[in-house]
Protein backbone atom coordinates (compact mmCIF):
# COMPACT_ATOMS: atom_id res chain seq x y z
CA UNK A 1 0.00 0.00 0.00
CA UNK A 2 1.22 3.49 -0.77
CA UNK A 3 1.89 6.02 1.96
CA UNK A 4 -0.46 8.94 2.18
CA UNK A 5 0.42 12.60 2.09
CA UNK A 6 -1.62 15.15 4.06
CA UNK A 7 -2.38 17.46 1.13
CA UNK A 8 -6.18 17.29 1.23
CA UNK A 9 -8.37 19.80 3.00
CA UNK A 10 -8.60 18.66 6.65
CA UNK A 11 -12.37 18.06 6.59
CA UNK A 12 -12.01 15.70 3.62
CA UNK A 13 -9.09 13.89 5.21
CA UNK A 14 -11.10 13.40 8.41
CA UNK A 15 -13.97 11.85 6.44
CA UNK A 16 -11.57 9.51 4.63
CA UNK A 17 -10.05 8.38 7.92
CA UNK A 18 -13.54 7.44 9.17
CA UNK A 19 -14.45 5.33 6.12
CA UNK A 20 -14.94 1.61 6.73
CA UNK A 21 -13.73 -0.37 3.69
CA UNK A 22 -13.95 -3.56 5.77
CA UNK A 23 -17.73 -3.32 5.37
CA UNK A 24 -17.51 -3.86 1.58
CA UNK A 25 -18.89 -7.27 0.68
CA UNK A 26 -16.87 -9.88 -1.20
CA UNK A 27 -19.38 -9.64 -4.05
CA UNK A 28 -18.83 -5.91 -4.30
CA UNK A 29 -15.03 -6.30 -4.11
CA UNK A 30 -15.24 -8.62 -7.12
CA UNK A 31 -17.11 -5.88 -9.02
CA UNK A 32 -14.41 -3.34 -8.09
CA UNK A 33 -11.46 -5.58 -8.97
CA UNK A 34 -11.35 -4.84 -12.73
CA UNK A 35 -10.89 -1.13 -11.93
CA UNK A 36 -8.12 -1.95 -9.46
CA UNK A 37 -6.46 -4.15 -12.09
CA UNK A 38 -6.70 -1.40 -14.72
CA UNK A 39 -5.09 1.18 -12.43
CA UNK A 40 -2.41 -1.26 -11.29
CA UNK A 41 -1.50 -2.17 -14.86
CA UNK A 42 -1.03 1.49 -15.75
CA UNK A 43 1.02 2.20 -12.61
CA UNK A 44 3.22 -0.84 -13.23
CA UNK A 45 3.92 0.24 -16.81
CA UNK A 46 4.41 3.93 -15.84
CA UNK A 47 1.50 5.10 -17.98
CA UNK A 48 -1.06 7.81 -17.37
CA UNK A 49 -4.32 6.61 -15.83
CA UNK A 50 -7.52 7.97 -17.37
CA UNK A 51 -10.89 7.02 -15.90
CA UNK A 52 -14.21 8.25 -17.29
CA UNK A 53 -17.22 7.68 -15.01
CA UNK A 54 -20.39 7.43 -17.10
CA UNK A 55 -24.05 7.75 -16.14
CA UNK A 56 -27.17 8.54 -18.15
CA UNK A 57 -27.46 12.27 -17.33
CA UNK A 58 -23.98 12.98 -15.88
CA UNK A 59 -25.72 14.74 -13.02
CA UNK A 60 -25.22 12.72 -9.81
CA UNK A 61 -23.39 9.38 -9.44
CA UNK A 62 -20.83 9.95 -12.18
CA UNK A 63 -19.76 13.28 -10.69
CA UNK A 64 -19.52 11.89 -7.16
CA UNK A 65 -17.38 9.07 -8.55
CA UNK A 66 -15.14 11.41 -10.55
CA UNK A 67 -14.53 13.69 -7.58
CA UNK A 68 -13.87 10.93 -5.06
CA UNK A 69 -11.61 8.99 -7.45
CA UNK A 70 -9.44 12.04 -8.08
CA UNK A 71 -9.36 12.70 -4.34
CA UNK A 72 -8.35 9.12 -3.48
CA UNK A 73 -5.58 9.17 -6.07
CA UNK A 74 -4.19 12.20 -4.27
CA UNK A 75 -4.68 10.65 -0.83
CA UNK A 76 -2.72 7.53 -1.78
CA UNK A 77 -0.12 9.57 -3.69
CA UNK A 78 -0.77 7.83 -7.01
CA UNK A 79 0.50 10.07 -9.77
CA UNK A 80 -0.79 10.74 -13.28
CA UNK A 81 -4.43 9.92 -12.51
CA UNK A 82 -6.95 11.90 -14.54
CA UNK A 83 -10.64 11.40 -13.75
CA UNK A 84 -13.53 12.46 -15.95
CA UNK A 85 -17.29 12.03 -16.16
CA UNK A 86 -19.88 11.98 -18.90
CA UNK A 87 -23.39 10.88 -19.80
CA UNK A 88 -25.38 9.41 -22.62
CA UNK A 89 -26.92 12.90 -22.63
CA UNK A 90 -26.03 16.24 -21.04
CA UNK A 91 -28.34 17.82 -18.45
CA UNK A 92 -26.90 19.65 -15.43
CA UNK A 93 -24.92 18.79 -12.33
CA UNK A 94 -27.66 18.40 -9.72
CA UNK A 95 -27.33 21.06 -6.96
CA UNK A 96 -27.65 18.51 -4.13
CA UNK A 97 -24.44 16.88 -5.36
CA UNK A 98 -22.46 20.09 -4.94
CA UNK A 99 -24.13 20.65 -1.56
CA UNK A 100 -23.15 17.14 -0.45
CA UNK A 101 -19.56 17.69 -1.55
CA UNK A 102 -19.42 21.07 0.21
CA UNK A 103 -20.59 19.39 3.41
CA UNK A 104 -17.73 16.89 3.01
CA UNK A 105 -15.16 19.72 2.89
CA UNK A 106 -14.72 20.33 -0.84
CA UNK A 107 -14.39 23.99 -1.83
CA UNK A 108 -16.78 24.74 -4.68
CA UNK A 109 -17.17 27.86 -6.80
CA UNK A 110 -19.79 28.37 -9.49
CA UNK A 111 -18.02 29.53 -12.65
CA UNK A 112 -21.14 29.92 -14.79
CA UNK A 113 -24.83 30.18 -13.98
CA UNK A 114 -26.59 29.00 -17.14
CA UNK A 115 -28.84 25.93 -17.49
CA UNK A 116 -25.79 23.69 -17.24
CA UNK A 117 -23.63 25.46 -14.63
CA UNK A 118 -19.87 24.93 -14.48
CA UNK A 119 -18.25 24.38 -11.08
CA UNK A 120 -14.72 24.47 -9.75
CA UNK A 121 -14.36 21.67 -7.17
CA UNK A 122 -11.19 21.75 -5.04
CA UNK A 123 -10.10 18.94 -2.73
CA UNK A 124 -6.63 20.26 -1.81
CA UNK A 125 -5.03 23.68 -1.50
CA UNK A 126 -2.30 23.12 -4.08
CA UNK A 127 -4.06 20.85 -6.58
CA UNK A 128 -5.84 21.89 -9.75
CA UNK A 129 -9.63 21.96 -9.23
CA UNK A 130 -11.93 19.44 -10.83
CA UNK A 131 -14.17 21.15 -13.38
CA UNK A 132 -17.69 19.85 -12.89
CA UNK A 133 -20.48 20.19 -15.44
CA UNK A 134 -22.81 17.85 -17.29
CA UNK A 135 -21.55 16.62 -20.64
CA UNK A 136 -21.90 13.72 -23.05
CA UNK A 137 -19.34 10.98 -22.60
CA UNK A 138 -17.66 11.86 -25.93
CA UNK A 139 -17.45 15.60 -25.16
CA UNK A 140 -14.18 17.27 -26.17
CA UNK A 141 -13.49 17.77 -22.45
CA UNK A 142 -13.11 13.98 -22.08
CA UNK A 143 -10.38 11.63 -23.36
CA UNK A 144 -10.76 10.02 -26.78
CA UNK A 145 -8.64 6.92 -26.16
CA UNK A 146 -6.64 4.97 -23.55
CA UNK A 147 -9.20 5.27 -20.75
CA UNK A 148 -11.38 3.02 -18.64
CA UNK A 149 -15.12 3.64 -18.99
CA UNK A 150 -16.82 3.04 -15.64
CA UNK A 151 -20.57 2.57 -16.03
CA UNK A 152 -22.11 3.91 -12.82
CA UNK A 153 -25.74 3.18 -13.69
CA UNK A 154 -27.56 0.27 -15.31
CA UNK A 155 -29.36 2.41 -17.89
CA UNK A 156 -26.11 3.90 -19.24
CA UNK A 157 -24.54 0.44 -19.24
CA UNK A 158 -27.44 -0.91 -21.28
CA UNK A 159 -27.67 2.09 -23.60
CA UNK A 160 -23.97 2.05 -24.48
CA UNK A 161 -22.88 -1.41 -25.55
CA UNK A 162 -19.80 0.20 -27.13
CA UNK A 163 -17.73 3.13 -25.82
CA UNK A 164 -15.48 4.52 -28.54
CA UNK A 165 -11.84 4.71 -27.50
CA UNK A 166 -12.26 2.90 -24.19
CA UNK A 167 -9.53 0.41 -23.31
CA UNK A 168 -11.73 -1.13 -20.66
CA UNK A 169 -15.45 -0.98 -19.97
CA UNK A 170 -16.26 -1.75 -16.34
CA UNK A 171 -19.77 -1.71 -14.83
CA UNK A 172 -19.69 -0.46 -11.21
CA UNK A 173 -23.26 0.65 -10.64
CA UNK A 174 -24.71 2.59 -7.70
CA UNK A 175 -28.30 3.17 -6.65
CA UNK A 176 -29.58 6.58 -7.76
CA UNK A 177 -30.15 9.07 -4.90
CA UNK A 178 -32.53 10.86 -7.27
CA UNK A 179 -35.25 8.55 -5.91
CA UNK A 180 -35.22 10.69 -2.74
CA UNK A 181 -35.34 14.13 -4.38
CA UNK A 182 -37.84 16.47 -2.71
CA UNK A 183 -38.26 14.13 0.26
CA UNK A 184 -37.20 14.63 3.90
CA UNK A 185 -34.47 11.99 3.38
CA UNK A 186 -32.86 13.75 0.40
CA UNK A 187 -29.73 15.12 2.13
CA UNK A 188 -29.24 11.91 4.12
CA UNK A 189 -29.47 9.69 1.03
CA UNK A 190 -27.11 11.83 -1.06
CA UNK A 191 -24.58 11.73 1.79
CA UNK A 192 -25.06 7.98 2.08
CA UNK A 193 -24.38 7.47 -1.62
CA UNK A 194 -21.39 9.82 -1.55
CA UNK A 195 -19.87 7.91 1.36
CA UNK A 196 -20.48 4.56 -0.34
CA UNK A 197 -18.69 5.77 -3.46
CA UNK A 198 -15.87 7.24 -1.36
CA UNK A 199 -15.48 3.99 0.60
CA UNK A 200 -15.36 1.80 -2.49
CA UNK A 201 -12.90 4.05 -4.31
CA UNK A 202 -10.77 4.20 -1.16
CA UNK A 203 -10.64 0.41 -1.30
CA UNK A 204 -9.71 0.42 -5.01
CA UNK A 205 -6.86 2.89 -4.66
CA UNK A 206 -5.62 1.34 -1.39
CA UNK A 207 -4.84 -1.87 -3.32
CA UNK A 208 -2.40 -0.21 -5.73
CA UNK A 209 1.30 -1.04 -5.37
CA UNK A 210 4.18 0.82 -6.98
Amino acid sequence: MRTTQPTLFPEIENIIKRLEPATISDERKAILKPLTDFIQSKVSSHQEIRINFICTHNSRRSHLSQVWAQTMANYFNIKNVFCYSGGTEATALFPMVTETLKNAGFQIKTLSHDKNPIYSIKYAKNEHPIIGFSKKLDDDFNPKSEFAAIMTCDSADGACPFIAGAEKRIPITFEDPKAFDETPQQAEKYTERSLQIATELYFVFSQINS
